[in-house]
């Protein structure tokens, strides 16, 4: 079949060759590649925008804590082979993926249109993500402000607090010796008759840190529980819709305007760290802290154990956002021939290395934290929001200048989280510029505004006083094994369906040949050694299921209910669209079945002049219904 294109069309070239209209998109310049969708300013703006995606909140408040957890420095073992087996391979398929077809996550599935719910399940969990993780950015902003005052507001127990609010521990009563024989009394009695307690004796009453109190009492309002939702806790909300205000106008040109501004959010958190470590490290107990971490605490035994292993694969793959389908959408605005090899490979140690330099200054500030309460390393460590909102800033309320450190912290947590929430939103924007390109060329400013408002509107019942439920019910569902059973379904449609060969074949296109030694690493892992390890994690995941809790509080049954509806909303998408797919071929129901498993017959390069002759019979997704060319697809092109 010859090449239906007429003359010029996705050519390469310059703009003015083939946008014949007058209209103008923010989103393209007159030097881009590609005219149409548009492309990165310079490959800096693409890398720093990876960069900032991968690196996010969980470098921070998760991997340290999973480190010290699983045998310390022993546990960079696993994390590193977990890299090198199941986070690199999916993270260069992704890039490779997204720059070959020049598609978002949705599109990109002309691969494999019976996989193409796949695409749409990675698009609405980014959806949901993206409403509770601007929420978390809204909790750094209110902290960040807070901050501002010259006595922390958490550094002791004011008028908020309750009777069990307390700097430092209480003791509550002991073993002692008197005249003799040993005697278990309250500490009043002790200490009133000049005793000493016996070591490893002493129990403490329940007391609570004031920064613990101030993020439940005063920053959440937090109620009792999923059932209790009580108010909009109003200064939570204005935080968050100044954080959909930042999105917005950070986005509101596509990755022209996001490409810059990433700059700034992506390098300055990495100047906070090391502030930050350079200051913890002079503190007394810093040391403590640090072995605690990576140092003489490692223990290489921890590697029999089975949990530690699941720990580094679930860290990496989280970590690096693979199967959000954001790295297939950032992907996508590069040029043909850019090297994605080397892209991903640096994107993805930056993104480790990230992770253990975090450790470091976290771990530096929570040794002296324990060093100042005279208590074990052990008893001041958390992860995850204990970490970020109680454990770190009451580590450092009891630093000289507070306020100074407080506001550096929280401002480098916004910043991760930005930059990380900039790409989640791009993901979304880059599948409405897929299925509806014209009108996106028309309206992107106010399509990414609305989107914007929409998902402000949306998150409003995560700033109620039951908010940090919900937050907390999102990320346990939507945020867990659904986006594995993507990722699996991923490699396998595109290896074992599409064809792991051809896909390589197809990277070839665009970054030269190579040996067969060089693809023997990838080869192996995408055949066999990824796609285990994800099954192995899936069946994991679901076998050790429990359902959400809060801290001590459980859920109501209509929570976890909801939980399900919500990931069943994510990945029911995946049967429907592979059915309608089906529908939509032609032949009978085998016949039909291998349609939808052989590429679309708009499947390849964007442009014309990288399609070669492997790609020639590429039709024109613009002229498939003026040349009445059928093309198997849920989705508008």
């Amino acid at each position: 079949m010859g090449m239906l294109s007429l003359p010029g069309f996705l050519s390469c070239g310059k703009k003015e060759d083939f946008n014949l209209s007058n209209e103008k998109d923010a989103h393209v310049s007159d030097s881009d590649e590609n005219s149409e969708r548009g492309n990165w300013s310079n490959k800096a703006d693409y890398l720093l925008s990876m960069v900032g995606y991968a690196v996010g909140l969980g470098n921070v408040w998760r991997f340290p804590y999973l480190t010290y957890q699983n045998g310390g420095g022993a546990f960079l073992i696993p994390y590193t082979l977990m890299l090198a087996l199941a986070g690199l391979p999916l993270f260069f398929m992704e890039c490779s993926l997204g720059q070959f077809a020049s598609l978002g996550p949705i599109s990109i599935w002309r691969i494999l249109p019976l996989f193409q719910g796949v695409g749409v399940t990675m698009v609405i969990i980014s959806a949901f993500v993206a409403i509770y993780y601007n929420v978390i950015i809204a909790y750094a902003l209110y902290y960040l402000f807070a901050s501002f005052q010259k006595v922390l507001p958490w550094s002791d127990c004011f008028s908020w607090a309750d009777e069990f609010c307390s700097k430092t521990r209480i003791v509550s009563d002991c073993n002692a010796t008197l005249d003799g024989q040993i005697i278990h009394a309250n500490y009043s009695f002790i200490e009133g008759n000049n005793l000493t307690c016996i070591n490893d004796t002493i129990n403490y009453k329940p007391v609570q840190f004031p920064s613990e109190q101030y993020w439940n009492k005063v920053a959440l309002q937090r109620s009792s529980g999923l059932d209790e939702t009580g108010n909009i806790v109003w200064y939570l909300a204005l935080c968050l819709l100044l954080s959909w205000m930042i999105v917005g106008a950070a986005l509101f040109k596509g990755i022209k305007s996001s490409g810059k501004v990433v700059y700034f959010t992506a390098l300055f958190p990495y100047v906070i760290l090391l502030i930050l470590l350079v200051r913890g490290a002079t503190l007394e107990g810093a040391m403590d802290g640090i072995e605690y971490y990576i140092g003489k605490q490692s223990n290489i035994t921890k590697l029999m154990e089975a949990e530690v292993w699941k720990d580094a694969a679930t860290q990496i793959f989280y970590s690096l956002s693979v199967a959000w389908g954001g790295l297939v959408a950032l992907s996508s605005y590069n040029k043909f021939h850019n090297n994605c090899y080397s892209d991903a490979i640096f994107v993805c140690v930056t993104n480790c290395l990230t992770s253990v330099f975090a450790g470091f200054a976290i771990f530096s500030v929570l040794g002296h934290m324990a060093f100042v309460l005279k208590r074990p390393v052990s008893e001041v460590v958390d992860s995850g929001f204990d970490l970020a909102f109680v454990a770190y800033p009451e580590a450092l309320s009891k630093l000289p200048v507070s306020p100074l450190w407080s506001f550096l912290f929280f401002f480098m947590l916004l910043l991760l989280g930005l930059d990380s929430q900039f790409a989640t939103i791009e993901t979304l924007t880059t599948t409405i510029q897929d299925i509806y390109p014209k009108i996106m060329k028309k309206l992107r400013i106010p399509i990414t505004l609305g989107l914007c408002v929409l998902l402000f509107l949306l998150g409003l019942v995560c700033v109620t006083q039951a908010g940090i439920y919900w937050v907390n019910l999102i990320d346990h569902f939507c945020a867990g094994w659904g986006i594995l059973f993507a990722a699996v379904l991923e490699i396998i449609g595109i290896v074992y369906i599409y064809g792991g060969n051809r896909f390589i074949e197809d990277i070839e296109m665009m970054i030269g040949k190579k040996s067969c030694f060089f693809w023997m690493w990838w080869r192996m892992c995408w055949f066999f050694v990824t796609p285990v390890l994800l099954m192995a994690i899936l069946i994991w995941s679901l076998v050790t299921f429990l359902p959400p809790s809060y801290g001590s509080v459980p859920y109501p049954a209509w929570g976890t209910a909801v939980g399900w509806c919500m990931i069943i909303f994510c990945v029911i998408w995946i049967p429907i669209v592979a059915v309608i797919n089906i529908f939509k071929a032609e032949g009978n129901i085998i016949q039909r079945i291998v349609s939808c498993c052989r590429p679309a017959a708009n499947w390849g390069p964007y442009l014309e002049c990288h399609r070669g002759e492997r790609y020639r019979h590429v039709v024109n997704p613009k002229k498939e219904k003026e040349h009445e060319i059928p093309t198997v697809s849920a989705f508008t092109y």
